[in-house]
């Protein structure tokens, strides 16, 4: 299921492809379903409560676009719900 979230809302939800991890750093990057890249930080990973991604694994994750520049701000597996 992808969810297309209001544009205009400040936090959003999202699935999308995990493109890869970084298992030192906690970072990586994920593909969204219109193929655009989308980093994410340690921060984000730990909120999650993951402790492995791999490359091609489905992932939810929730926007932040009230920042100056939108940010991933949790990422888990796409099963799971979002903390």
């Amino acid at each position: 299921m992808t969810e297309t979230p209001d544009a205009e809302a400040p936090v959003g939800e999202l699935t999308a492809t995990a493109r890869d991890h970084d298992p030192v750093s906690g970072s990586g990057s994920v593909l969204l379903d219109d193929g655009t890249a989308l980093a994410y930080d340690a921060d984000a990973f730990a909120a999650g409560g993951l402790r492995l991604l791999r490359s091609g694994q489905r992932v939810r994750l929730r926007l932040d676009r009230s920042l100056p520049e939108r940010r991933t701000t949790a990422i888990t597996l796409a099963t799971l719900d979002l903390p």
